[in-house]
């Protein structure tokens, strides 16, 4: 399997891109086809563990690692002591009702992250040893992607991270999480500004060829490739998690902001999984829904981006979106790059007026919702009233939405992004309780902090890259 950008850009094989991150031309890596799976194949999947689901999932688009080293990274990352459970990630009904949990948080960071995160350092350190090379990992979070990144590097040969988060806008658990490491491998720099602009500096730098090259920058977020593969699998382990004859078809509600998970989910239905609709569950920071529902897609300002309750979410421009745009439009990178630069520019893209890419988009089995601060509220608390569940806020805007398009008799799937721990007050606001969590975990927001404040400025962090390499 051959990858290329949504620009253009020829990229090598799986483990090209898995160092490379974004594409030189800034574009994101696509694979040339996507594999396709019958019904037969799925069916085959059943009762299965699930290190083998993903091997047969991921295998077609990794030819460059051996059968044998691929089965191995895949065998030693998903194991029922890492993710606290033997199915990895387990499914549950809520209630009686026809909606179901995939749960996903039960990793070392207790965030769905974790499932490809840990796959992705596992291949990283693999590919390295293999190449006897290192790489400087380059990465920005909004909450979740920082810890679970640090997490599964934490240890790993020949990588070092550099973790940008928007200052005082993550919870305050997930903040004590990230800046709580003190390894020699990690940096948590906080920016003075939202996600969004943690993640333009990421891309910014890695627009800098000559820099790149010279300091081997790397990527953790959706934009590699690596980590949009790994939750591709947990669609397909959750479809045959549910015991339905194979064929059947099921819809899945998605928390999403920077559109990565969700985005897997529909790799696996241009796969064969037998998914209906993929449902964008926004909060307030509605880019995602907007289009969905209106037909626009306008990135916001960094002053327009809404601090909320679940703020994972608290993003103005979706990264991944450019995957599903290339894929909608025929896969024409002339097309991609000219959408960017007019998005890049202030522009808004308004698909209304062409009644042949309103088509598309509505092919592609897309919905959406908003929720807000009072209905993730009023959701948190419905659930534990009625099922005894306690969920995180963000599970709670997916939850939300979902209860809009639930239809008789078709399996609804939400995917759970955190454990409720993470987002302590918000979930005692709801139901007066404060939520568990694992004893490793007690008290987290009492240590001793780490890390270093930054201006908004591609400058800055450069400097501080360069100086911290001292190379």
């Amino acid at each position: 399997m051959r990858y290329i950008s949504t620009r253009g850009a020829e990229l090598g094989s799986f483990c090209d891109v898995l160092l490379q991150g974004l594409a030189p031309d800034g574009g994101l890596a696509m694979p040339e086809t996507i594999p396709q799976f019958s019904l037969a194949d799925i069916d085959a999947l059943h009762d299965k563990p699930y290190a083998q689901i993903a091997y047969t999932v991921m295998r077609p688009y990794i030819s460059d690692i051996s059968e044998q080293n691929l089965a191995n990274i895949l065998i030693n990352t998903y194991t029922a002591e890492r993710f606290r459970n033997q199915e990895i990630t387990p499914l549950s009904r809520l209630g009686s009702s026809n909606i179901f949990l995939l749960e996903l948080s039960n990793g070392p960071s207790l965030a769905f992250k974790d499932v490809a995160m840990q796959f992705l350092a596992s291949c990283f350190e693999f590919v390295l040893n293999e190449r006897k090379t290192r790489l400087n990992i380059l990465g920005a979070t909004s909450g979740d992607t920082g810890s679970a990144a640090e997490y599964a590097v934490l240890g790993k040969k020949n990588l070092n991270i550099f973790m940008l988060s928007p200052l005082g806008r993550m919870s305050p658990f997930q903040q004590a999480q990230m800046y709580s490491l003190n390894a020699p491998n990690i940096f948590n720099l906080a920016v003075q500004g939202v996600f969004d602009d943690c993640q333009d500096l990421v891309k910014a730098v890695n627009r800098d060829g000559a820099f790149k090259e010279k300091y081997a920058i790397g990527a953790v977020n959706s934009i590699n490739w690596a980590r949009i593969l790994a939750q591709s699998v947990y669609y397909f382990k959750a479809y045959l998690s549910l015991g339905i004859t194979t064929g059947e078809v099921v819809d899945f509600c998605v928390p999403s902001g920077n559109f990565g998970n969700i985005f897997a989910g529909y790799l696996a239905k241009r796969m064969g999984l037998p998914i209906r609709n993929l449902i964008v569950a926004s909060n307030e920071n509605d880019v995602l829904a907007e289009f969905f529902l209106e037909g626009n897609y306008r990135v916001r300002a960094a002053s327009e981006v809404m601090a909320t309750s679940s703020p994972s979410m608290d993003i103005g421009k979706a990264s991944n979106f450019e995957r599903y745009l290339y894929l909608i439009l025929g896969e024409n990178p002339m097309q991609i790059a000219a959408m960017q630069g007019q998005l890049n520019h202030g522009g808004v893209l308004n698909f209304v007026p062409n009644t042949q890419f309103a088509s598309v988009v509505e092919q592609s089995g897309f919905l959406a919702g908003r929720s807000r601060h009072q209905d993730r509220i009023e959701t948190i608390r419905q659930v534990y009233q009625g099922c005894g569940r306690i969920i995180d806020p963000h599970t709670a805007d997916g939850v939300f939405v979902a209860q809009r398009y639930l239809r008789d008799n078709t399996p609804m799937i939400c995917l759970e992004t955190a454990l409720p721990a993470k987002f302590s007050a918000t979930v005692q606001e709801a139901i007066g309780i404060e939520p568990p969590r694992p004893p490793e975990f007690i008290d987290i927001e009492n240590k001793p902090r780490f890390g270093s404040v930054i201006a908004n400025s591609v400058d800055e962090l450069k400097s501080f890259i360069s100086k911290t390499l001292g190379y």
